[in-house]
């Protein structure tokens, strides 16, 4: 369950990719992040979320791991998103996802389900 879940000022807007530039990484099988890449990138599935400023700020960005920045993404149809990414040197122990469903296939894989 991604950590904004319990978040009743979001608005799920709908499913979404990325565009084919980031490899898509699992932190101890607690979270994922994305990284810009400039080869062997694909395109991850996610979900996108309407949340305002001040919820992003007080109640979400405090609750993010360190591992984790704010960021713009690239999504498939070209237009841009805020997202957390990953920051640059903490790849180190992170697992590469490369599921079809991206993060919650990649848990459900792990898991045997």
């Amino acid at each position: 369950m991604p950590p904004f879940a319990s978040v009743t000022d979001a608005t799920f807007l709908g499913p979404v990719r990325t565009a084919p530039r980031y490899r898509f990484w699992s932190f101890r099988d607690e979270f994922p992040g994305l990284e810009a890449v400039d080869a062997d990138g694909w395109s991850v599935p996610g979900e996108l979320y309407a949340v305002s400023y001040v919820v992003l700020r007080d109640r979400l960005l405090p609750l993010e791991p360190p591992e984790l920045e704010l960021s713009v993404i690239e999504l498939a149809d070209g237009s841009g998103s805020l997202s957390m990414r990953v920051r640059a040197n903490v790849l180190a122990g992170a697992v590469e996802i490369r599921h079809p469903d991206g993060w919650l296939g990649h848990l459900a894989a792990r898991n045997g389900s």
